[in-house]
């Protein structure tokens, strides 16, 4: 931060680097210190964040910076979707059909699908955040929610915790039922964990790590699985997951109220984006001449 701080952004340089905006020299000795990862273009919000960033360092050097300028306030570049595909219900049984075989690695990957989407489609960062102490044993659930004496199905609970929309003293909680509850308790009975982070490195050789994953590790996860499955992996990313679930249960006719429970949206109109597409998608305003 001092070395960025001593170097105060001048938009009328011509050295800055085109992903960032900022002075060449300056993003190279961030990458090589591990502090800036991607490229660009980045999403409107993170360019608006840096903004902030800047004219903070600015006002605290107490020098007068561009950043009230229209031309930096205002974003060119539309809001695109963190995946360029979804991972609905019939992409999530073709990676799981990759995870058919009895191998260690298989079991944990079939077990974070299944716990990634069911429980709302959760972010990587969340996912690879999980510890065995969030879950907890709910009393089963009828298989029919209309008739009481139908089968009985397994059901756990997740507390969140933080997450990008709550803070860390929020009571939230989603719930697994069924089959993810299958997966992950296969999942940790032969990994044979009991505490600590559920999704774990594992090696070629079979061997576990006691660290938990990374929220990348996730990405790659999905796109490993994605490859396998005969898919193109540069159209997925794990942030499908979450767009696959409330995309399917669009499809399911679930209500948006009650998907957002669980996947825990709080911006009802993102949410509600991917209810609309299907309607607009299954309506007769685009099929005037089928």
């Amino acid at each position: 931060m001092k070395f960025v701080a001593h170097h105060l952004w001048d938009p009328a340089r011509r050295d800055t680097d085109p992903g960032h905006g900022m002075p060449a020299e300056i993003a190279e000795r961030l990458r090589a210190e591990g502090l800036l990862r991607s490229d660009g273009p980045h999403a409107p919000s993170t360019v608006r964040r840096r903004f902030s960033s800047w004219a903070t360092l600015h006002h605290w050097k107490g020098v007068a910076g561009p950043f009230r300028s229209p031309a930096l306030r205002a974003t060119a570049r539309p809001r695109t979707r963190k995946s360029q595909k979804a991972v609905t219900a019939d992409v999530l049984e073709r990676l799981l059909a990759t995870c058919a075989s009895d191998r260690l690695v298989d079991a944990r990957d079939a077990a974070l699908l299944l716990v990634a989407f069911a429980s709302g489609g959760r972010r990587r960062s969340e996912v690879a955040g999980l510890r065995v102490a969030q879950f907890t044993a709910e009393a089963a659930v009828p298989a029919d929610p209309t008739d009481p004496k139908s089968a009985a199905l397994p059901c756990l609970s997740i507390r969140l915790g933080r997450t990008k929309t709550t803070g860390a003293d929020a009571d939230a909680r989603v719930f697994l039922v069924a089959r993810p509850v299958a997966a992950l308790r296969e999942w940790l009975s032969r990994a044979d964990i009991s505490r600590g982070p559920v999704f774990r490195a594992i090696d070629q050789w079979g061997g576990l790590d006691d660290k938990a994953l990374t929220p990348q590790s996730v990405n790659w996860i999905l796109k490993h699985r994605i490859a396998l499955a005969g898919l193109d992996p540069t159209e997925f990313s794990a942030h499908g997951l979450r767009a696959g679930y409330l995309t399917e249960a669009a499809r399911r006719g679930v209500s948006l109220p009650e998907a957002m429970q669980q996947s825990q949206h709080r911006s009802v109109q993102q949410a509600a984006s991917y209810y609309n597409e299907i309607e607009r998608r299954q309506g007769r305003a685009a099929r005037l001449l089928v």
